[in-house]
């Protein structure tokens, strides 16, 4: 089973819709004691930082994740999700993350860029993973976003694209990883990275 975390930010139908379709069994959720006993944890999310870690803590869930992550449970960090994982955001202020990953999420720089970054863009796989199994370099994926995860160790990045900087748009720690694009909106590509978490990341 996995658990789709509900925090109250995060357009949960679609998810739940894809996971669906890449096989997987889901409960839309936010009851830690479901998180804990969930085989794979999915952590979706569109808004602001501060508001999602808000949203977790209220409900107990910032707790529950950590516990699962140190279990070694396979979780995915979908779009916010993603940045949620990592220490701390800039988005707003300065706000505490979940601290599961080392590094910083950071504004695009201003000069020239249209923020949001919004719309379909490239994802160049940086090294091998289950997660990307079978995913062509240069395939196009859907992104609504307008602050970056930067890793503070390159090994974390598992993938990057550009908008007007290299970033790292696909993470992994272990069993964490992370996409800060919106599979559930990359068609056939989001598909593909949905099943192999589904199938290959356990």
């Amino acid at each position: 089973m996995i658990a789709l975390v509900d925090y109250g930010i995060g357009n949960l139908r679609s998810v739940e819709k894809a996971i669906q379709a890449a096989g997987g069994i889901v409960r839309v959720t936010s009851d830690a004691s479901d998180i804990h006993s969930a085989d794979q944890v999915v952590l979706p999310g569109v808004g602001a930082f501060g508001d999602g870690m808000a949203g977790l803590k209220a409900r107990g869930l910032d707790l529950a994740l950590v516990e699962v992550a140190s279990s070694g449970k396979p979780m995915l960090g979908i779009c916010l999700g993603m940045q949620l994982l990592f220490e701390a955001s800039e988005e707003l202020g300065e706000h505490a993350g979940l601290a599961l990953l080392a590094g910083q999420v950071r504004r695009f720089p201003q000069a020239n860029l249209k923020i949001p970054h919004t719309g379909w863009n490239q994802v160049f796989p940086l090294r091998a993973s289950p997660l990307l199994a079978g995913l062509d370099r240069g395939s196009y994926a859907y992104f609504n976003h307008s602050y970056y995860c930067d890793p503070a160790h390159p090994e974390d990045a598992l993938a990057q694209s550009d908008y007007g900087l290299s970033y790292a748009c696909v993470v992994r720690k272990d069993n964490l990883y992370g996409v800060q694009f919106h599979p559930e909106k990359s068609q056939a590509v989001g598909l593909t990275i949905l099943r192999n978490f589904v199938e290959n990341c356990q």
